[in-house]
């Protein structure tokens, strides 16, 4: 047997130790990195839940939202969004003119995102106020279904000063205090997620049409977020259920039940200096609470009467981006994921590429920074960006590093 030199059991002994060490360090490394991904601005660590959608800060955390009546996907336009997200909501008509109805429509592409991610999360479409017709199960929410099926009346809320049915947007209002409707309610979005093959619901509309019956505020309150709670029960715990505008004092019973609230945006006035900061502190209080939140601020201009004559290029523009994104980025922590629209067709951004949304950003440093404390100028530190916004003046500057 050959006997090692003593320099050769030492030099053995040096790199094994070395290699333990360096196998150690990177460990630690990692386990920071993970902690540094995970950290919220106050400090705290974001407990993600297993059925969680992957999130990063390599670039800009996107979610997608989308819906076409009259077709489906191409393969070209499947791949161009998988590339972009790992987390999107199929919307409510998508699919139908082509298929006859929207849950085979976010069944098709359910199915096609998977085949090329299969970890990708998406979500189907339903609305808890508004009886769109788009889905096998609502589709005789019309006034031919309901002439046909006047049972369903009883679904459904009366105008307090005609008497007829009301509606909004052309839909139907549901009832929400009706237990039955809720039973029902809940049992149809359940089977849409389970037969469209999704990962869970994206519900919209929390108010339970309340504006119909305001001396019924309260009890509407407990009836929604009595509803939502089923729902989220049935669908069971490992299918997400993102309440849009859940954060809102109207929807607080909604909250708890929740594992992801959408901030909508909809309206210029809800990217107010004021309801920005709001937002950002509810952010912020959704994180803590180990949620998901979707950050959407729709390019300027996103009402239909302030639409410009070519809205893809004019979402291009360089102030536009820049001041949606840092916007995003102030109030932005762990599984937060932003979402840049002028709507929710297929047509209305989803297919428009924003080179700024791949550039390599990298965590957060810490919490966002105010100038002056009655200012409106926020500045925020990122591994590879520095973000200056003004929310008073809307301008904003990103300096990528």
């Amino acid at each position: 047997m050959r006997i090692k030199k003593p320099y050769q059991v030492f030099g053995w002994i040096v790199v094994s130790l070395v290699s333990a060490t360096t196998l150690a360090t990177a460990k630690d490394l990692s386990r920071s990195l993970s902690q540094r991904d995970l950290r919220i601005s106050d400090g705290s660590l974001f407990k993600p839940q297993p059925h969680y959608p992957a999130f990063s800060w390599d670039a800009t955390p996107r979610y997608y939202m989308f819906g076409n009546e009259h077709r489906l996907l191409t393969p070209e336009q499947v791949k161009f969004i998988a590339g972009r997200t790992d987390f999107l909501c199929i919307e409510k008509s998508h699919g139908k003119k082509q298929l006859g109805a929207a849950e085979l429509g976010a069944k098709h592409e359910a199915t096609a995102f998977k085949k090329i991610k299969p970890d990708m999360k998406v979500l189907f479409y339903f609305n808890a106020a508004y009886a769109w017709p788009y889905t096998s199960y609502n589709k005789d929410f019309t006034k031919e279904g309901i002439e046909k099926n006047p049972k369903l009346r009883a679904f459904l809320v009366p105008h307090p000063q005609t008497g007829k049915l009301a509606d909004q947007f052309g839909a139907f209002c549901f009832d929400v205090l009706n237990p039955d409707f809720r039973k029902w309610w809940v049992d149809t979005v359940a089977k849409g997620v389970k037969e469209s093959g999704c990962d869970g619901a994206f519900i919209d509309q929390m108010h339970g049409n309340v504006d119909l019956r305001k001396e019924k505020k309260k009890e509407i309150e407990r009836a929604v977020g009595e509803m939502m709670g089923a729902l989220k029960k049935k669908m069971g715990p490992d299918k997400i259920l993102l309440a849009n505008n859940a954060y809102a004092e109207g929807a607080k019973l909604v909250f708890p039940v929740s594992d992801a609230i959408m901030f909508e945006n909809y309206a210029n006035v809800k990217s107010s200096k004021e309801n920005l900061i709001s937002e950002w502190d509810d952010m912020l209080r959704i994180a803590k609470a180990g949620k998901i939140s979707v950050f959407r601020l729709g390019v300027e201009g996103t009402g239909r009467r302030n639409l410009q004559p070519n809205m893809p290029e004019y979402s291009r523009q360089k102030e536009k981006v820049e001041f949606a994104l840092a916007c995003y980025l102030i109030g932005a922590q762990p599984y937060s994921y932003f979402l840049y629209s002028w709507g929710w067709k297929l047509s209305s951004g989803a297919l428009v590429d924003y080179p700024e949304f791949k550039k390599p950003l990298g965590p957060p440093k810490g919490a966002y920074k105010r100038t002056s404390p009655d200012g409106w100028e926020f500045t925020r530190e990122f591994e590879h960006a520095s973000v200056w916004v003004n929310t008073e003046s809307r301008e904003a500057r990103i300096t990528w590093r």
